[in-house]
């Protein structure tokens, strides 16, 4: 099966990209942004306007509710599901997204997740939001040596998910890579990585963080949070959505707002460099100069993916 993949840093241009690119291929885009799958949550997770999904389908947004998490290994096995269908309807997939370990957990299935008891696991990760960060990373470094540098560098909610199975299960989430049987057969994926001068990449983000509090971030967190959604929950923890609570809040001014999101969008953006940098890993990769205009973008896709055919 062949799929498509598009990825780089936040505000590279993968959006503004993949729409023209689907439309060229005759594709169908499935969304690899781990914001992006939570409903309400529009402008701060830049997602694509519903005007634009008429024209060309869109695959992994809206699915569930801000208090809910939503892990890679569920993403591989819905995106599983989406890649057959598309190739069904004679098709081209193609996955849109920043978020790493989306797009590894189907070109290197991760292990099938034992069983386990919901309510259980529902009052764990109530009992464990309430602990300290360093609480959280010091437990992690006791229960999963193997990973706790990576559990603290993704924050509360990586933290807490490295936790959840050795207190659910006796066994470190490590042991459970090792050891189980990986959760299906690795996906074959072509890979379209955006690269930008930092510079430019950094001027992108500062815009976007601007212009995110002029459409409406504000109006959207005052609307999560009265429909009862906490700053605690999962869907909460994206760049941007903390920061306007704490603006409503009244312990930041919009312009100490607008600079917290821009210096953590930054900081994001470095990581998913480094991720990029380390372990992006593919048959055939193809570095696109994110400075060109996208007409000559998508032509470059198009030829380069022709010649895989």
């Amino acid at each position: 099966m062949k799929v498509l993949g598009l990825v780089g840093p936040t505000a590279s241009g993968k959006t503004a990209l993949s729409v023209p690119i689907a439309l060229r291929l005759d594709g169908e885009i499935i969304s690899m942004d781990s914001r992006q799958v939570y409903r309400g949550m529009d402008v701060g997770t830049d997602k694509v306007a519903v005007e634009v999904r008429e024209h060309v389908p869109h695959h992994g947004l809206d699915l569930i509710e801000p208090r809910e998490r939503y892990s890679a290994g569920r993403f591989a096995r819905e995106a599983r599901g989406w890649i057959r269908a598309i190739h069904a309807r004679g098709r081209v997939p193609v996955l849109v997204g920043g978020t790493g370990f989306f797009l590894k957990s189907l070109t290197e299935p991760i292990f099938a997740e034992p069983p386990l008891d919901e309510e259980r696991r529902v009052r764990l990760r109530r009992w464990l939001r309430g602990q300290p960060l360093d609480t959280l990373e010091r437990w992690a470094a006791l229960l999963d040596p193997d990973r706790a540098e990576l559990a603290a560098a993704g924050g509360r909610q990586r933290l807490s998910r490295t936790l959840e199975l050795p207190l659910l299960t006796g066994r470190s989430m490590s042991w459970w890579h090792r050891h189980a049987p990986a959760d299906g057969d690795p996906i074959d994926i072509d890979v379209v990585l955006l690269v930008l001068p930092r510079e430019e990449l950094y001027r992108r983000i500062d815009q976007r963080a601007q212009r995110m509090f002029e459409h409406g971030l504000l109006t959207e967190v005052r609307l999560l949070l009265s429909a009862g959604v906490s700053p605690e929950d999962p869907g909460m923890s994206g760049t941007g959505y903390r920061e306007a609570a704490g603006l409503l809040r009244g312990e930041l001014s919009l312009d100490e707002a607008v600079l917290a999101v821009q210096r953590a969008t930054r900081a994001y953006a470095r990581r998913q460099l480094t991720w990029y940098r380390n372990q992006l890993t593919a048959d055939r990769i193809l570095e696109l100069d994110a400075t060109r205009p996208i007409e000559e973008q998508v032509d470059a896709v198009a030829a380069w993916w022709a010649g895989s055919e």
